[in-house]
């Protein structure tokens, strides 16, 4: 794949990488650190990326999965400084932001876990902050199969979520 080939195909994705790799990390420097290694690795690819149909999918897949990457090691790590902080002190911010951290996880684990349709939705709405017709093109659906399938979505992650936080 030659170099404007390459541009032509993927930097128009550049826009809904940047805003889901932002979603996930909410710091834009590491969003936009993220974006450098995700087109780093889509050129070192780039041979084997012509049988792709949708590039804006696996894209997104792309930067999604390392910025899991990244929080799965900020997680590592933030484990280990917390065992670190209990020798010594315990410390309420440090527990909050843990929770809070555990919580947006669940979130995501339960938004995975739901049928295509609804994860697609959910995520192009809520996590990327795609308007309804951003949705519409990108799934084929109409706005009122959107906002129906969105808030049965919404609805299921809010029970399981419940749910879980009472097992806790």
């Amino acid at each position: 794949m030659e170099t404007n080939e390459f541009k032509n195909k993927f930097l128009p994705h550049h826009v809904m990488m940047y805003r889901t790799a932002y979603a996930f990390l909410r710091n834009s420097q590491e969003a936009e650190d993220i974006l450098q290694e995700a087109f780093l690795k889509l050129w070192l690819k780039r041979e084997e990326l012509d049988a792709i149909d949708n590039t804006e999918a696996y894209c997104i897949t792309l930067v999604r999965h390392l910025c899991l990457d990244l929080i799965r090691n900020r997680k590592k790590h933030l484990h280990e400084g917390i065992q670190e902080c209990h020798a010594i002190e315990h410390s309420a911010n440090l527990q909050k932001e843990l929770e809070q951290h555990t919580e947006a996880e669940t979130v995501r684990t339960l938004i995975n876990q739901l049928p295509d349709t609804q994860r697609k939705v959910i995520w192009l709405r809520d996590v990327n902050e795609c308007s309804f017709e951003e949705i519409s093109r990108a799934t084929g659906l109409n706005p009122i199969n959107i906002r129906a399938t969105l808030s049965k979505a919404r609805k299921k992650i809010r029970e399981q979520f419940n749910r879980r936080i009472k097992e806790i």
